[in-house]
């Protein structure tokens, strides 16, 4: 740090090859993100084209309206779907969070250590009898099994919670409780408004596994109308044929809602990342 304060042609040098190499990446990011902007954008026969071009100098317009024509359905039970877990989650996820970072109750550490253990077990593992149970139960082919496991096992979210409660002055819990406010009370309106940052992380990461979530509904759904976009996108692809234009407009439209939302949450993503390990 010394020999770069006394040499600023350095220093500018050395900023100067930061940006090249960030440009370059990112660069490296959204060019496969521009690639499938183009595609979807083509005719059939000029994705594959050599030589390649960006973006076609008539746009075919017409592959979006001939997707959004089929996937309405789709969308909406992924828009739905990811609703009902994004605020699920939280739910469960909060009140467990203030549960083991705040409260004192016996065995709370060792009940914890237990809940990120369940972690450990790969999900393939538990795969058939969840299956069986869900069928035992008649599950199969509704969206509940899209839904309860994510919500009511937030074991990384519960984790986060409780990382960034810690963080948190334990003044303000004192001043509530001299005020007459009760647990609920003191959960509700003092400490969970002041997680913000980790709340807006973890609808990210829900709301990210949720939408691109193919494996469940695969498993568990037979109905159409009950299927999810990332099915819709799978059924432009067969074994003998690709309709790459189509996929490539249903991709783009799939993943605009993921992008905007990160766009808008950003800045809390990163800050609730960024304090949750402050303190064990």
């Amino acid at each position: 740090m010394a020999d770069q304060r006394s040499n600023p042609t350095l220093a500018r040098v050395l900023d100067v090859i930061t940006y090249i190499v960030m440009i370059g990446l990112a660069i490296a990011f959204v060019l496969p993100l521009l690639w499938m902007i183009g595609a979807s954008l083509k005719e059939e026969g000029q994705v594959l084209a050599v030589p390649p071009t960006l973006f076609p100098s008539q746009p075919q317009w017409a592959n979006y309206v001939q997707v959004l024509e089929l996937i309405p359905v789709f969308f909406w039970n992924s828009v739905k779907l990811a609703f009902i877990n994004v605020f699920g989650l939280l739910i469960v996820a909060s009140l467990a969070g203030f549960a083991f970072g705040r409260l004192r109750f016996p065995g709370r550490d060792i009940l914890f250590l237990v809940v990120l253990a369940t972690a450990m077990i790969p999900g393939i593992a538990y795969l058939i009898p969840q299956y069986l149970i869900f069928r035992q139960i008649g599950w199969i082919d509704t969206q509940f099994p899209l839904w309860v496991p994510r919500v009511f096992t937030p074991v990384f979210a519960t984790f986060l919670m409780r990382q960034y409660f810690k963080t948190l002055p334990q003044e303000l819990e004192d001043a509530a409780r001299v005020d007459g406010a009760g647990t609920f009370t003191v959960f509700w309106r003092i400490m969970l408004p002041q997680t913000t940052p980790a709340l807006a992380a973890i609808s990210i990461f829900t709301f990210l596994d949720s939408w691109n979530d193919l494996f469940g509904p695969l498993i568990y759904i037979n109905s159409e109308n009950l299927q999810t976009l990332p099915v819709a996108l799978a059924q432009f692809q067969n074994e003998y044929f690709t309709q790459i234009t189509l996929l490539m407009a249903g991709a783009t439209i799939a993943v605009m809602p993921v992008i905007l939302v990160y766009i808008f949450a950003q800045k809390y993503f990163i800050q609730g990342i960024t304090m949750t390990g402050l303190k064990g």
